[in-house]
């Protein structure tokens, strides 16, 4: 299990602990079962091929699971992911490794919350952001008997 970040641990600028997705064909037709997202480009090479495609790729919506991943890891168990978004700007295919990234925006208080903004993105071995977006999350405070 994560360690438990507290807010007071928090500074703006901060980078979140990187982290490495492998995605595999196979991962991809179980998420398709999962989540009822059964288009081809997901998981039939020659289907994807033959819509323009270099092959088959990410759903968008696995990928914005890994940053929820990327968020709730680096929170820890104590945390609460508030709100997550993101923006599908690039394809991620699977058997490439893709990394989620972020950096603490804002640290603020509100409504009695001890709250953090982040940007967070995925990334391409090139370094591409391909999906790139932003999170709120709400972490104890050793102030407050966190």
């Amino acid at each position: 299990m994560a360690e438990q970040l507290y807010w007071e641990d928090v500074a703006e600028g901060m980078e979140l602990p990187p982290l490495v997705k492998n995605p595999t064909t196979r991962q991809l037709v179980q998420y398709a079962g999962a989540s009822g997202d059964f288009y081809e480009i997901h998981y039939a090479l020659e289907y994807a091929r033959g819509n323009g495609l270099e092959g088959v790729i990410l759903h968008g919506a696995l990928k914005n699971a890994f940053l929820g991943q990327l968020m709730t890891d680096w929170m820890g168990p104590q945390g609460a992911l508030k709100r997550l978004s993101c923006q599908y700007r690039g394809m991620d295919l699977p058997g490439r490794p893709i990394t989620g990234k972020g950096t603490v925006t804002r640290k603020y208080q509100q409504d009695g919350q001890f709250l953090v903004d982040c940007a967070i993105w995925l990334e391409n071995a090139q370094g591409e952001k391909t999906t790139p977006g932003t999170a709120t999350a709400a972490l104890p405070s050793r102030s407050v008997g966190g």
